[in-house]
């Protein structure tokens, strides 16, 4: 049986001895440097339509 993600999902990890914070939501994925505002998303739909995944991140 598999858990429905109804809440974000948020994990440190370290890239390169950088700390990131991986947020899996309902909507897709977003890597953000640990720290910053600004990083790198994916939607679900980019990723299963086999596209670059990431995308940069919207102003505002």
């Amino acid at each position: 049986m598999t858990t429905k993600l109804d809440r974000p999902l948020k994990r440190e990890i370290l890239i390169d001895e950088k700390a990131y914070t991986l947020t899996i939501d309902a909507a897709g994925l977003k890597l953000v440097e640990k720290g910053h505002r600004n990083g790198q998303e994916a939607s679900w739909k980019q990723i299963l339509d086999g596209g670059s995944g990431a995308e940069p991140p919207a102003a505002g």
